[in-house]
C-alpha cells in the first residue's frame, strides 16, 4: 500500500500527452492549443469606427462641417471627406479617405444642414479602430498550450482561421462490474442494487469536456471480464473499472487485468475512501480499477482519474486546492488519508454529514472535498486544511 502523494507521482509520471490532431475550429472549443496560430492578415484589415457618429478630419473639429454622406459597416464604396465635410459613420464601417477621427452622435449640434462638434474632449484618432490593432499579418495571434475557451474560438474566428491543431480528448471505457447491479428503471430482485457508478462517471467524464464514452457492464466471470477488458483496450485511451478490485471470491479485475497485459503500477493507497484502487498502464493507455461504493468512485475519479485526463490532453489541473478553516473538530485513524464530502464557503471547511463510501446524498450537496493528513488524528475547530474545489460545483 502506497501513500496518496506517491500514487499521485506514479500517474503523473506515467501519462504521456496525445498526439495532436487537426480540427475544425466548430469542433476545437474546449481544447487546448498544440500549435501557434499567427494571422495572415491585419486585424482590423481597415481603419474602423468603433461607434456610432461621425467621421471627420480632427483638424477641422473647431468648424461647422458639411454633412456629405454615409458610411455603414460591409460597405466596400470608397468614400473621401475633403477639408470642412464629414460623414455619417457607423459602428465597424469603415473610415472615409482623409478622415481620422470619430465624433460620437451625442456629441454633435445639427443646424441648418450643418454639423458642430461640442466635444471638449476629443483627441484625434478618438473612436477609431486602427488597422492591425488587435493583431498584425504574421503576429502571433494566439500561443500553443492556451486553452480554447468561447471567447478564444471566437478570437480565432475574427482573424479568419477554419482550422487548428490541438491535443485530442481522450476516448474512455467504463467497465462496471458485479451481478447484484441493475439497470435504475427496471425492477429490483431480491439482492440487487441500481447500477449508479457509470452515471456518475458518465457526467464527470462529460463535465471534463470528455465526449466519446463506452460502457459495458461485465458479469462477475473472469473470462467474461477479460474479453470486455481486452477490447476496450484496443478501441479508447483509457479504461475505468469499477467494482471488483478487493480481494473476494468474485473480485477478478485485477486477475483481468494481467491476462491483458496490463502492468500494474499500483493496488491500494492509504486513502479513505477509496483503499483498493488499482492503477495500471497498457503501452500508453491507463486503466484505473475504482472501487465498487458510489462515494469512493467520485473521490477517487477526482484525486486521481482527472488529472490523469488532464495530462492525456494537455490540459491544466481543474482540481483546484485552497486552505479553508475547518468548522467542527475531527478524529481519524493514524495511516490513511482522509477526503472527506465538504462544503466550502468563504475560506470555511464544512465537513458534512453521511461520510461512508457507500452514501452518495452527501457528495451531491458537496463542492469540495476536505483532505486530512495521514499521520494526523485529531483536528480541532478552527485547525486549517487543505480543501479540493471540486470542478464546476459552485
Amino acid at each position: 500500500m502506497i501513500s496518496v502523494t506517491e500514487a499521485k507521482a506514479i500517474i503523473q509520471k506515467s501519462i504521456t500527452v496525445l498526439p495532436p490532431v487537426e480540427l475544425s475550429l466548430m469542433d476545437a472549443a474546449h481544447h487546448t492549443l498544440a500549435q501557434d496560430v499567427f494571422a495572415t492578415i491585419d486585424i482590423p484589415a481597415f481603419e474602423q469606427s468603433s461607434m456610432d457618429g461621425y467621421a471627420i478630419r480632427f483638424a477641422d473639429k473647431n468648424l461647422p462641417l458639411k454633412l456629405t454622406g454615409e458610411m455603414a459597416a460591409g460597405t466596400s464604396e470608397t468614400f473621401i471627406i475633403n477639408l470642412g465635410e464629414a460623414a455619417r459613420i457607423f459602428t465597424g464601417a469603415p473610415l472615409p479617405v482623409g478622415a481620422d477621427t470619430v465624433v460620437m452622435q451625442e456629441k454633435i449640434l445639427l443646424e441648418n444642414g450643418g454639423l458642430i462638434i461640442k466635444d471638449e474632449g476629443l483627441r484625434q484618432g478618438g473612436n477609431v479602430r486602427n488597422k492591425g490593432a488587435e493583431v498584425k499579418a504574421g503576429g502571433l495571434a494566439i500561443k500553443q498550450g492556451t486553452y480554447l475557451s468561447p471567447a478564444a474560438i471566437g478570437f480565432l474566428a475574427g482573424i479568419g482561421v477554419t482550422k487548428v491543431t490541438v491535443y485530442p480528448m481522450p476516448s474512455v471505457s467504463i467497465i462496471v462490474t458485479g451481478k447484484e447491479l441493475q439497470t435504475p428503471g427496471n425492477l429490483l430482485a431480491p439482492g440487487q442494487v441500481y447500477e449508479s457508478n457509470s452515471y456518475s462517471l458518465r457526467a464527470a467524464l462529460q463535465q471534463a469536456g470528455i465526449t466519446t464514452i463506452n460502457v459495458v457492464q461485465a458479469d462477475d466471470d473472469l473470462d467474461e471480464l477479460k474479453n470486455i477488458l481486452a477490447n476496450a483496450l484496443s478501441s479508447c485511451h483509457m479504461v475505468l473499472l469499477t467494482g471488483g478490485v478487493s480481494v473476494g471470491d468474485y473480485d477478478f479485475v485485477i486477475e483481468a487485468t494481467k491476462l491483458c497485459g496490463v502492468q500494474q503500477q499500483f493496488h491500494k493507497v492509504a486513502q479513505r475512501p477509496g483503499k483498493p484502487l488499482y492503477f495500471g498502464m497498457k503501452e500508453r493507455k491507463p486503466v484505473f480499477g475504482l472501487p465498487g461504493n458510489p462515494s469512493s468512485v467520485l473521490s477517487c475519479f477526482y484525486n486521481y482519474v482527472l488529472p490523469a485526463l488532464e495530462g492525456l490532453s494537455n490540459k491544466k489541473s481543474s482540481f483546484k486546492k485552497v486552505a479553508a478553516s475547518l468548522t467542527k473538530a475531527y478524529s481519524k485513524p493514524r495511516g490513511l488519508t482522509n477526503f472527506l464530502k465538504g462544503y466550502y464557503d468563504a475560506g470555511k471547511a464544512i465537513a458534512l454529514d453521511a461520510q461512508e463510501s457507500f452514501r452518495l446524498s452527501s457528495f451531491a450537496q458537496a463542492n469540495c472535498l476536505i483532505c486530512l493528513e495521514e499521520e494526523r488524528t485529531d483536528y480541532a475547530e478552527g485547525d486549517t486544511v487543505e480543501v479540493f474545489l471540486l470542478p464546476g460545483v459552485n
